[in-house]
Formats: structure tokens, C-alpha cells, sequence
């Protein structure tokens, strides 16, 4: 399944020469022309990668970065002075590159950012009321819920854990059987179309003795994803 990557960027120019490159290279291209926009829009998408302008009216860069969580974002902006580079490295962006750029050096940081976008040991994801910890492969419920209901938590297997990572890196989204198995296959080469069926029910199974409630929808037809707590 190609990667799929958000322009924010008001440049029209700009933004269709990236996207029309993007698209040469294999990847799906979403834009945004504003960081209001781009972040009603990340409600409801979860792109592999961001590139990030700073000037953009409404929301700035330098707003909208705090708020994108789980995504790799490079900064591509005109600001060329060191305190700004560092600045937003500090609050989270994974690289940096100034304006004017040469495209096969992008590409180039686009490659490696999408490469290092599996979690670092000593990761934790959240959704909803679990809280996962990725390098001891334990999944329980978040401290806001623990002290309300006897704390539980779960060890999940190599591929039960490499299912939910992917899963709650895009907690928005409907991922294809197809995706799933491609991207876990990185960590767990032996999952097959026909064992990932069994990963997937043994995983709801610990999840709903955790939470008392079911965490992953199928979709029939195209794939799973997670559903939030009910109101």
C-alpha cells in the first residue's frame, strides 16, 4: 500500500511541484492550504508524513506542531536561522529543511523520516482508556481509569503487539487486511493472511478483558479499525 504524505503548505506553486513529485515517487498526496484546515483534516486522516510550512494563515507551523501526535513532520520553511531549527525539533517536528531545497535531498529525509516512524523502544501509545507500552508489549488502562476500576493489563505476543501499534498510530482509519499484514511483516514475518484472523480475535480478546468493552471493529470486506468509548 503507498505512504501517504500531508502538504500544508499556502503556496499553490509550491505545493502542486511537491505534490506532482510525490505522486513520480509512489506516494499518495493529501494537502491543505492552512493549519486550520490541516487540522480539521488530521481529525480524520492519519498520513504517514507531514510537510510542514511555518507561515500559513489561521493556525501557524509553529501551533499546529504540538498538536499532531504519532506522525513524523518535516518542517519545510524559509527560516534558515539556527534558533528556529532547534526550537522545533525540541517540540517534536523529525527534521527540518530551508527553503529554497533541492527535491532529491527531500526525498532523501522523506525516506529515511518514514523509516525511522516505527517506535523507538520506550514508546507509549494511548486510545481511548488503554495505554500501551511498545517495548514490554503490555497493554492496560490509562491512570485517568485505573483509579476507578482495578488495574488490568495484558502481555500481548510479538504479532498481537505489532497489530496494535499499527492500529493506534492511526486510530482514524480503516486499515486494509492487506496494509496490516505488509506492515507488521517487518516485525513479524510469520503472520499469514490466514493466522492474522486469529491474531486479530486473540488481541480483542485481551483488550475486552482489560477495558470490559470491545476496542477493534472488523469492517467487513476491507479491514479493522479501533472505536472509541461509546458516550
Amino acid at each position: 500500500m503507498m505512504r501517504q504524505i500531508l502538504i500544508i503548505d499556502d503556496d499553490v506553486y509550491i505545493g502542486n511541484m511537491l505534490e506532482e513529485v510525490l505522486q513520480k515517487e509512489g506516494y499518495q498526496v493529501l494537502r491543505a492550504y492552512s493549519g486550520t484546515e490541516a487540522s480539521l483534516l488530521l481529525s480524520c486522516a492519519s498520513p504517514d508524513l507531514i510537510l510542514l510550512d511555518l507561515m500559513l494563515p489561521g493556525l501557524s507551523g509553529e501551533e499546529l506542531l504540538p498538536r499532531i501526535r504519532n506522525i513524523p513532520v518535516i518542517v519545510v520553511s524559509a527560516k534558515a536561522d539556527l534558533d528556529s531549527k532547534v526550537t522545533l525539533l525540541l517540540k517534536g517536528a523529525a527534521d527540518y529543511i530551508t527553503k529554497p531545497f533541492e527535491i532529491r535531498e527531500l526525498l532523501a529525509r522523506i525516506t529515511a523520516a518514514l523509516r525511522k516512524c516505527t517506535l523507538p523502544a520506550g514508546d507509549i501509545l494511548y486510545f481511548s482508556d488503554l495505554c500501551f507500552n511498545t517495548t514490554m508489549r503490555t497493554v492496560s488502562l490509562s491512570e485517568s481509569n485505573a483509579s476507578a476500576n482495578p488495574p488490568k493489563s495484558a502481555r500481548l505476543t510479538r504479532t498481537e503487539a505489532a497489530i496494535l501499534k499499527i492500529l493506534m498510530l492511526h486510530p482514524s482509519q480503516i486499515i486494509a487486511k492487506s496494509h496490516l499484514l505488509e506492515r507488521i511483516s517487518e516485525e513479524t514475518p510469520d503472520c499469514t493472511d490466514q493466522s492474522l484472523k486469529t491474531h486479530i480475535s486473540n488481541l480483542r480478546k485481551k483488550l475486552r478483558e482489560i477495558g470490559g468493552r470491545e476496542y477493534i471493529e472488523a469492517v467487513w470486506g476491507i479491514g479493522f479499525h479501533l472505536i472509541g468509548e461509546k458516550s
